[in-house]
């Protein structure tokens, strides 16, 4: 049996601001829908994810804005990653080179902490 991590919840303050964050350095927006009124849900995916992460209002997220720390994604390389995000004004730490990989990491708007690991070639 499969198990597919396919939506990731991420805190955020002013969520029109956070959209145009993530929209600016890549994501699809797939979904930006109110229900009801006090729900807003925004659906946005990154780049050749299967993963997708929801933003919004009213939807129950037990966690405060910024500290949401623990969302690591894979990229080929870690140095084009680092130099896409600075491209576009992001405030990103790296590359670090450890033994299980090269990373790049960076905040969205709230504090939100994202970690990008480029993987060791195996042999």
């Amino acid at each position: 049996m499969d198990w597919k991590i396919e939506l990731i919840f991420v805190p955020v303050t002013d969520v029109d601001r956070a959209k145009d964050f993530y929209v600016k350095i890549g994501f699809t927006a797939d979904h930006d829908q109110v229900p009801y009124e006090g729900v807003r849900f925004v659906q946005l995916t990154p780049p050749g994810s299967a993963c997708s992460i929801a933003i919004g209002e009213g939807l129950g997220i037990d966690l405060e804005p910024g500290r949401q720390n623990t969302i690591q994604v894979v990229v080929p390389d870690a140095d084009a990653a680092l130099a896409h995000l600075r491209g576009f004004g992001v405030e990103a730490e790296g590359v670090q080179d450890l033994g299980w990989g090269r990373f790049v990491f960076f905040a969205d708007p709230d504090g939100n902490r994202w970690t990008l690991q480029e993987l060791p070639a195996r042999s």
